[in-house]
């Protein structure tokens, strides 16, 4: 379970400023994956309908958002050697699958995100053996979400889902949890994002801070660092740092 919590909570940092060029960005990177060797085992074993490995396949030009640049759309989405196909009117869009134990059995799930060719995207779980869960569409077509991570983020030994919804528009932060076929809403924020339209990564994610795990985002206006804590059922925020570059979220005060 330890395991499984840790690897959630890196969530998408380590990949924060994956093409982000200058010297500043390579500190950045070599934090970031200091981090990641630090909290993720190098080989998750997983039983039951848990997976162990997870990868997108079948590179897609169907849906052709490129939200996060050209490429990083598919049409199948790999579980321990075996692809699950989207079908025809679903891509998967994201920079990765996630691994988590999700409902803490021991097992990993997994996180994604889905594409509908005419409603937009939701956050789906998969385990082994195919879809376990999913949020409803956004809606519309070419409306996105980026996850953020999954930790337990109120002490409460139940493991969150954090993600923001439309994170170029409405910048929405939801949380939600796994809850046996489906995800169930828990808080949600507004004004707050973790993603450029074009980018192929995603900003921010999950951190401990002050020892609790905590949301990093963007405000609305990518000038400012925010830190945001899951308490009695409500989202708090507080102000970090000065955003200037994809580095602002490594190193920051308090936080690890």
């Amino acid at each position: 379970m330890a395991r499984a919590a840790a690897a959630a909570e890196w969530s998408g940092r380590a990949a924060a400023a994956a093409r982000w060029s200058g010297r500043a960005a390579l500190a950045a990177v070599g934090a970031l994956a200091g981090l990641l060797a630090a909290c993720v085992s190098p080989a998750a074993e997983a039983g039951g309908d848990g997976v162990a490995r997870a990868s997108f396949a079948q590179p897609s030009t169907r849906y052709n958002h490129e939200a996060l640049g050209p490429g990083n759309e598919w049409a199948a989405l790999g579980l321990d050697g075996t692809e699950f196909p989207a079908g025809d009117a679903l891509v998967f869009e994201d920079v990765a699958p996630r691994l988590a134990d999700l409902d803490g059995d021991g097992d990993l799930e997994v996180i994604v995100v889905e594409s509908s060719l005419t409603q937009g995207s939701r956050l789906a779980v998969w385990g082994g053996k195919g879809r376990i869960a999913a949020t409803p569409f956004i809606g519309t077509r070419h409306r996105w979400l980026a996850p953020v991570g999954a930790a337990d983020l109120d002490g409460d030994g139940r493991v969150e889902i954090a993600y923001v919804e439309t994170p170029h528009l409405g910048k929405i932060l939801k949380i939600v949890r796994l809850d046996g076929d489906r995800l169930a809403p828990v808080a949600e924020a507004r004004g707050l994002t973790n993603h450029r339209y074009g980018d192929p990564f995603i900003q921010g994610g999950i951190a401990r801070c002050g020892g609790v795990p905590t949301i990093l985002a963007a405000n609305a206006d990518w000038t400012r660092v925010v830190a945001i804590a899951l308490s009695g059922g409500a989202l708090i925020s507080r102000d970090l740092s000065a955003y200037r570059d994809p580095g602002s979220f490594a190193n920051l005060p308090g936080c690890d």
